[in-house]
This record gives C-alpha cells, sequence and structure tokens, in this order.
C-alpha cells in the first residue's frame, strides 16, 4: 500500500498536501471538517468542506500558470523547480462565492505528473459527486490512493474511470 499520491502524502495518520515536515513549510490537511491550511506563525485556515465547490485544481511551482507565469507542472521536471516554491489548491466557494487558493510547500522529490493529475481528477470528483466528506476518512483516502498510485491512465476519459472505480459507488 502507498502513502503518497504526486504532493498527498499521509503522516501520522492524516493526509496532508505539501511537505508537512518542513520547519518552514505549509501545508493543506484534510481534517472531519474541512481542509486546514496550515502556514508559520498563524492559526492556519480552515475551508469547510460544504463551501467547496465546482472542482479543483492543482497547480506546482507556480500559482497561475495559464496566465504565462510559468507551467503548472514544474515540480514534475528535472532541473532547478525540484523541490522549490509551492504548490496551489485552486477551489470556488460558496457563502460568500469566491475563488480560493491553498498553498503548499513542495516535497524535495519530482512528482509523476500521472500521480498529479490522479489527485486533481480525486479531488474534483469528490466535489462533483458530493463525496468530499470521504477525503477526510484516512482509511477510506488510503484505500483509494492505493488503488491510484500504480494506474498510469493514457486518456483522460481513463483518469475519469480509474477515480470513479477507486472512489466505488455513490454511498459505498
Amino acid at each position: 500500500m502507498t502513502d503518497t499520491l504526486g504532493p498527498l502524502e499521509r503522516i501520522d495518520g492524516r493526509w496532508v498536501l505539501g511537505d508537512a515536515r518542513r520547519p518552514d513549510g505549509t501545508w493543506v490537511e484534510f481534517r472531519a471538517e474541512g481542509l486546514h491550511q496550515h502556514e508559520r506563525d498563524t492559526e492556519g485556515l480552515l475551508v469547510p468542506w460544504s463551501r467547496i465547490m465546482l472542482g479543483m485544481r492543482v497547480t506546482l511551482g507556480v500559482k497561475y500558470p495559464h496566465r504565462g507565469n510559468g507551467f503548472g507542472l514544474s515540480n514534475a521536471l528535472p532541473g532547478p523547480w525540484k523541490g522549490r516554491g509551492h504548490g496551489y489548491l485552486h477551489m470556488t466557494l460558496r457563502h460568500p462565492y469566491e475563488d480560493s487558493t491553498l498553498r503548499f510547500a513542495l516535497h524535495s522529490g519530482l512528482y509523476s505528473p500521472t500521480e498529479v493529475v490522479l489527485l486533481e481528477e480525486l479531488l474534483s470528483h469528490a466535489v462533483r459527486e458530493k463525496r468530499l466528506p470521504r477525503l477526510a476518512d484516512p482509511d477510506e483516502l488510503a484505500r483509494v490512493v492505493a488503488y491510484l498510485a500504480p494506474l498510469r491512465p493514457r486518456t483522460f476519459k481513463a483518469y475519469s474511470r480509474a477515480v470513479t472505480e477507486a472512489f466505488g459507488p455513490p454511498g459505498g
């Protein structure tokens, strides 16, 4: 069984996005009440599951790659980007409606681009199917990650199918 899927990893029984072991790092923890962003010298920020809507997007290395500032999967490439900078989890929230971005520190190793896309599809699927609270169950998420991590889908349809299979039937 694996405890990682791209920047998502299990540490001491809890799932976090980013390098939670870095003394100066930032990370996002999957909690029962929602996503909790940890930052040095702050109490952090909690985003309740009920506020998240319209999918999620993961970018690595740059916050907004579509604006021409860089490549969204830069930590999946060898070279000067490896282990530097931050990753970002983008989402749209309701009540009030707003875009939100949670920052997390990148690990020193490289991420597989396939795993990053699987992670993004996993998060978006959970939003679409209204199953976000399942991400807070460490054992359930471990089962899903163990299913997805060894896969190497070749099409976006295959990514979607893999995540649907990993989650199982609704209510399951």
